[in-house]
């Protein structure tokens, strides 16, 4: 058997009498520097000018606003102070950012910094789990990975619920570790708390890390299975009673005295979670989704039945390499192929070692995450974005660093070194086709990629040396790191506002709702709808007046102001609709109501008064009814309606439906009062009817 080369520097240092090799503890100058390095410059790149981004997803921010205000807003993620509904997801990712704006005033830095910092701690918490394991050089390179993620960048600094989903789904797997370390019932319950507040952030997506944890568990925890069984049934309780304690609260409370369910078409958080938010986003079937009663409005416009793509609708075409497409290339799939190959010779490498190994269990729990998790992107029928993709992160951090940092020690095997050269050149080639979709974009870096990633590979295979091995080292890391880390720093100089982003440049081909180029939301001003040419019938910007873009998907009036928002964007009031709404703002309970969260968001942070935002995100929620509505301003608890925005029946909405509320209650607006119009958009006085 060929012995093992160990220099001083490597991740793993000496083994104790049991067998399992114990990382150095990183007591050492540089390492202390490193890690400085990392979090000090996370933090910076995660802080740097971000209130570029405004109001960011103005959706989820007149939430927090909402939070800031009122407790009992702030306890279910009303859309509004005044708890008419909520927002269409459990409100966790929303209580941090609420303390935050109940503290500092609701602005952009109160909302967006405690995201950055939750990245930060991801970084953070990343690398404690991978020194642990593999030693203090993999944890710096699975922490460098995971900041420069251009899709994790950019949701770190956003207020979307992928940040704390991410900081949980990362403690999850920590606490789980520890489980393995000692066989101790309070980490695995741990591990269940985490995944249950995973589960209040985002639902079912945080349940994709339940079946890599199980497994890691039972196949490489310690002492009998028996006890590992039970022990995974404890964090299952643990799970179900941190998640169910806030599902039970809702369903108990009385209907009447708290905020409509937003996203449920029977004002209840179970069908929120089994429907809208659950088995709907993975065979399509989405009532009350873009469309009311569910179905694709755009089908046509893209892939799906009836466009080029075939098989995924408006939301992409659906497959084995949907993780690589144009679409998603970029944001998540950098590193992919070559963080699966590494993963797979060292896990060769551990080969027969005692099965409570932890790197094992590392590199396994890891690659399951990433695995399965991408499974399920890549074969949804149902909506799906590309910044989803962020959840795969710290995953590709993880086991890329974890795999090298194992096939690094043992490089004194010819063919793990080959291994190594043929990993290396797979990130090169792969780099350079990626940034060829933006072949405008930093023209040279794809051939330098390319080149330096190339002749690192061979050094890599030929290297006997420490200097030459060192040079090949340094030379993967750099053409491996290039691309993404050019796309991150695009991210962070480039506004992201709106309900669908996209990270780093427009690519040609990128398909999908809300492409990060122009005219999609997030990316540069220039002609084109969110999917990055401009849609049929639909101006070019800089053309047209109010309300100009795709029907419903968000305008503007014709200074750039005035704009009574959309599906994918916030309103962006003027002055003059401030001050008009603001007016004896103190004398009704909502100073406004607008169909779609999106358009009543905007006049709502503005303002900091109440606006209603009728059928909550999608325009398409039963709430409230029109009989509802008419008690409501028969009482003067609602002074305007604004017209335009996202929704059926407001002449601009997609597949607008009569018999929806929210159809109903702008056609009995329309023909019961009468239309002004202030900085171009349309607003009815609902205490002045026209009889």
């Amino acid at each position: 058997m060929s012995t093992t080369l160990v220099p001083p520097t490597d991740p793993v240092a000496s083994d104790d009498p049991s067998g399992v090799r114990r990382p150095v503890s990183p007591n050492s100058r540089w390492e202390r520097i490193s890690l400085a390095v990392l979090l000090l410059g996370t933090t910076v790149a995660y802080l740097w000018n971000l209130s570029i981004n405004g109001w960011a997803n103005s959706f989820y921010s007149a939430a927090i606003q909402a939070g800031s205000q009122s407790w009992k807003a702030w306890f279910f993620g009303s859309s509004d102070m005044a708890n008419s509904i909520t927002v269409d997801k459990p409100p966790a990712s929303l209580w941090i950012p609420g303390l935050s704006a109940r503290i500092f005033g609701v602005n952009s830095w109160s909302i967006l910094v405690p995201e950055a910092l939750m990245g930060v701690a991801s970084v953070a918490l990343l690398y404690l789990i991978t020194r642990k394991y593999l030693g203090h050089w993999a944890g710096i390179l699975a922490g460098v990975i995971l900041a420069v993620t251009p899709v994790a960048a950019m949701m770190f600094r956003f207020d979307n619920p992928e940040a704390l989903l991410i900081l949980l789904m990362i403690a999850a797997v920590w606490s789980m570790m520890k489980g393995l370390e000692d066989g101790r019932w309070r980490w695995l319950i741990l591990t269940g708390v985490f995944v249950g507040f995973g589960f209040l952030t985002k639902q079912l997506q945080v349940m994709l890390i339940v079946p890599p944890l199980a497994v890691t568990y039972l196949a490489f925890g310690p002492r009998g299975w028996l006890r590992r069984l039970g022990q995974l049934f404890a964090a299952l309780g643990a799970m179900i009673v941190s998640a169910g304690w806030w599902i039970l609260a809702v369903e108990l409370w009385p209907a009447s005295s708290r905020p409509y369910i937003g996203g449920s078409q029977n004002n209840s958080i179970l069908e929120l979670t089994l429907g809208y938010n659950g088995l709907g986003r993975l065979n399509g079937n989405e009532t009350g989704a873009v469309v009311p009663g569910g179905g694709n409005a755009m089908e046509g416009m893209g892939g799906g039945p009836g466009g080029p793509g075939g098989g995924g609708g408006m939301w992409g075409e659906t497959g084995w390499l949907r993780m690589f497409e144009p679409a998603q290339g970029g944001q998540i799939a950098w590193l992919i192929p070559t963080g699966l190959i590494l993963a797979a010779v060292a896990l060769v490498l551990i080969g027969t070692a005692r099965r409570t190994d932890p790197r094992r269990a590392y590199l396994v729990v890891w690659a399951l995450w990433l695995l399965v998790t991408m499974g399920v992107f890549s074969f949804m029928a149902g909506i799906f974005h590309q910044y989803y993709t962020a959840a795969l992160a710290p995953a590709v951090a993880a086991v890329l660093a974890g795999g090298a940092a194992v096939c690094w020690s043992h490089r004194d095997r010819l063919w793990v070194r080959i291994a190594l050269g043929i990993s290396v050149a797979v990130a090169a080639v792969w780099g350079y086709v990626l940034l060829d979709r933006t072949p405008d974009f930093v023209p040279w870096l794809r051939y330098a990629v390319l080149v330096v990633g190339l002749a690192a590979a061979v050094a890599m295979v030929v290297a006997q040396r420490r200097s030459i091995a060192a040079a090949a080292l340094i030379g993967a890391v750099m053409a491996g790191l290039a691309g993404p880390v050019a796309y991150t720093v695009d991210t962070i100089a480039t506004e992201k506002s709106g309900s669908i982003i996209s990270a780093g440049p427009r690519v040609e081909g990128e398909f999908g709702p809300g492409g990060g180029g122009p005219g999609g939301p997030g990316g540069r001003g220039g002609p084109g709808g969110p999917f990055g040419q401009r849609m049929p019938g639909t101006p070019p910007q800089g053309m047209g007046g109010p309300g100009q873009g795709m029907p419903g998907m968000g305008g503007q009036g014709a200074d750039g102001r005035g704009g009574g928002g959309g599906l994918l964007r916030g309103s962006t009031p003027s002055t003059a609709i401030v001050n008009t709404l603001s007016a004896d703002a103190d004398d009704y309970t909502w100073v406004a109501a607008a169909v779609g969260s999106m358009s009543a968001s905007g006049y709502q942070l503005e303002t900091g008064h109440s606006v209603m935002p009728i059928g909550g995100f999608n325009g398409s929620d039963p709430s409230p009814t029109l009989a509802e509505f008419q008690q409501l301003v028969a009482a003067k608890k609602i002074h305007y309606f604004i017209g335009g925005g996202f929704g059926p029946g407001m002449g601009g909405g997609m597949g607008g439906n009569s018999t929806q509320p929210s159809s109903q209650i702008s056609t009995w607006v329309q023909e019961n009062f009468t239309a002004v119009t202030v900085d171009g958009v349309t607003m009815y006085d609902l205490t002045q009817p026209t009889s």
